[in-house]
């Protein structure tokens, strides 16, 4: 069955970077889209980043355009997600979507001095 992992995720001061990783399994990893999503408290879930099967084509919320980075390793079957400049407001819960219906566990990142 489809399984995703999350791992990462962590306390860091504004302005630090932390590197999010999803290790997949359970379906060609290499033939499909990955995104990553995100869940404030007392928030919805919102799509952060998105990349195509391939790597080629990539897009981003505009609240972290510049700052994160989505990328993968079909090798691996890891999907990545490098965010710099890192903001209080990016405190979430960060979770790993494949096919639109499966998620991982989820990681929390908190930002705070």
């Amino acid at each position: 069955q489809v399984q995703l992992v999350e791992s990462g995720g962590g306390l860091v001061q504004p302005g630090g970077s932390l590197r999010l990783s999803c290790a997949a399994s359970g379906f060609t990893f290499s033939r499909f889209a990955m995104s990553w999503y995100r869940q404030a408290p007392g928030k919805g879930r919102e799509l952060v980043a998105a990349i195509t099967s391939s790597g080629g084509n990539t897009n981003y919320a505009d609240s972290v355009k510049g700052r994160f980075t989505i990328s993968r390793d079909n090798a691996k079957n890891t999907v990545y997600l490098q965010m710099n400049s890192l903001r209080p407001e990016d405190t979430a819960v960060y979770y790993c979507n494949a096919l639109v219906m499966y998620w991982g566990q989820g990681t929390q990142v908190t930002v705070s001095s």
